[in-house]
């Protein structure tokens, strides 16, 4: 349950579902109703087949290019720092998406696929934490509460990006703020322990290697 849970918060705190409904909802605010739930569907199915894909292949990436897990925790954690403080500016991360993305995405499929589903949804901070998360699942039990914990993030973004209109004239754009920010404090903290988990090992081998 522990790692369900951080698999869970960390994946939800870098997608930030509701710090990106004003984003959302400039880009898809020129289509009709039924357009915006058929675009938000496909685009959440396009950010779950990239989760899964690199969750899948983190190993065969690690060992392709002959990165250790814990280097690789360690340029994480700096890289959700980062988000993580453009959160609690509330900035909108240009890990997320660029103005020329918005722009040139013009058709339905363009939009869904790009920059909604890559890299609104699915950018490299959930890329990158899919693919940690992926390399201490220890048993299949770990294996299904990973892959039950990117689901849960998908239907739990959906459905906050569908009511994004909604919520946003609900809780206006303080408490968005206000959500973001607390996200993003949450992600900080998670980004430090990643840190931490990374340098522990490596500080423990020198220690060894000095003795």
């Amino acid at each position: 349950m522990d790692f369900l849970l951080l698999s869970i918060t960390s994946l939800l705190a870098l997608i930030n579902p509701i710090g990106i409904i004003p984003t959302y909802i400039g880009i898809i605010s020129s289509y009709n109703p039924e357009d915006q739930k058929e675009i938000t569907y496909k685009a959440i199915l396009c950010a779950f087949i990239v989760l899964m894909t690199f969750s899948i292949m983190g190993t065969l990436i690690f060992s392709f290019f002959n990165i250790t897990i814990d280097a690789f925790k360690i340029v994480g954690g700096i890289l959700f720092i980062r988000i993580g403080l453009d959160m609690v500016e509330s900035k909108v991360s240009r890990t997320k998406s660029t103005p020329q993305e918005e722009k040139e995405a013009s058709t339905k499929e363009e939009v869904a696929y790009s920059p909604l589903g890559v890299p609104l949804i699915a950018g490299p901070g959930a890329i990158t934490s899919v693919m940690i998360l992926s390399n201490q699942v220890s048993n299949s039990m770990e294996k299904t509460l990973f892959i039950l914990s990117i689901i849960i993030c998908m239907i739990l973004t959906y459905i906050a990006l569908i009511m994004g209109s909604r919520l946003s004239k609900k809780i206006g754009t303080t408490g968005i703020r206000i959500i973001q920010r607390l996200m993003g404090i949450i992600l900080m903290v998670i980004a430090v322990q990643f840190i931490i988990d990374g340098l522990t090992p490596i500080i423990y081998e020198w220690n060894y290697q000095l003795r």
